[in-house]
């Protein structure tokens, strides 16, 4: 028999579905919603929350968006302790908008962290991102940075961690897809060595963004800012489907549409080996979040019931080839990447 070329490449697909495994983990603030700071003791439950969740394992990363204790002007934050009580990997973040004195500050908590902690918190480090969405903020006109402003807190923090275990570790920026295609800010990306995407087809209502849609919203900001790399790795930085929340455009939020949305984009970011921390673990907490993108609801890590299954599958579809002129036909399964293996 001779298999026809668009039958062999379809085994092709299957035979390669699932490539490295790639960070997982969750963005985690500095606060509840009460404005009350998190000390170490609720950093730590939370991690070793997302250590252990049904339906999935290898949740090991933090993504935090300041060196800084809330509500001090540069004291570390509680959660560089209690990674290392855990055992946790950190993707850092430095808050850099609202002023020169933010950059200055989360430069001297860094530092602190390198002095206080050395190795036992240095070795836990991914990588280090310098800002998160100022780029869309200064757009948007909000609190934000421009590109050279924003290049400048870059090479500061470039010279803050150089001679020290810091100095080989990636930095990055995180932002919006948009943001990165602005060709005014083209420069970033050429002083930075990796992306961080943003990625919420939720919020895009001036397209379709129903969760029939999502795929397509998410992958194709995604693929773009691949493309705008040139090279340069592209983490997901943060994604997620609200459970609870307005309708946005055709988006509705709602636990059903979160875990259709887990098991597409989560599941197959998960199988492709692409960096991903998800937003979020838990939103709800000492408040109550609106829209809520969190996978727990208020309440106990350890007791509370998720909002939706977080176990990944494959789907199965089965495409029919003609395998030669006396048209013999073959069913061939192939692996739709993302679903149907458990996301470990």
């Amino acid at each position: 028999m001779r298999f026809s070329t668009s039958v062999v490449g379809l085994a092709a697909t299957a035979s390669t579905a699932v490539s490295a495994a790639g960070t997982k983990g969750f963005n985690y603030g500095a606060f509840f919603l009460n404005q009350a700071a998190k000390q170490q003791s609720d950093f730590a439950y939370e991690f070793n929350r997302a250590k252990n969740l049904p339906g999935t394992s290898g949740w090991t990363s933090a993504r935090l968006y300041s060196m800084i204790q809330w509500g001090t002007a540069s004291d570390v934050i509680s959660a560089i302790p209690a990674a290392i009580e855990t055992k946790t990997d950190l993707l850092l973040g430095l808050w850099v908008s609202g002023g020169d004195q933010a950059i200055t500050n989360e430069i001297a908590a860094l530092k602190a962290a390198i002095s206080q902690y050395g190795s036992s918190f240095t070795d836990l480090v991914q990588g280090i991102s310098v800002g998160s969405e100022d780029l869309y903020r200064d757009g948007s006109g909000d609190v934000g940075l421009g590109p050279q402003k924003l290049i400048d807190c870059i090479n500061q923090v470039r010279s803050a961690i150089a001679g020290t275990p810091l100095s080989g570790v990636p930095v990055g920026h995180v932002d919006t897809y948009d943001s990165f295609l602005n060709g005014t800010n083209r420069a970033v990306i050429d002083n930075i060595d990796w992306l961080g995407f943003d990625g919420y087809p939720y919020w895009e209502q001036t397209k379709p963004n129903s969760i029939g849609d999502a795929h397509e919203r998410f992958y194709d900001g995604f693929n773009k800012t691949v493309a705008l790399a040139a090279g340069k790795p592209v983490y997901v930085t943060e994604t997620g489907w609200p459970v609870v929340g307005d309708t946005v455009g055709s988006a509705v939020a709602s636990k059903e549409n979160a875990r259709i949305y887990w098991q597409d984009i989560a599941c197959s970011l998960i199988s492709s080996g692409v960096n991903l921390w998800w937003y979020d673990l838990q939103e709800s907490q000492w408040g109550d979040a609106n829209p809520d993108f969190g996978i727990y609801p208020a309440g106990d890590l350890n007791t509370a019931t998720a909002n939706y299954d977080l176990s990944c599958f494959y789907r199965y579809e089965k495409y029919i080839g003609i395998l030669d002129t006396d048209v013999e036909l073959a069913l061939v399964l192939v692996e739709r990447p993302g679903i149907n293996t458990p996301c470990n």
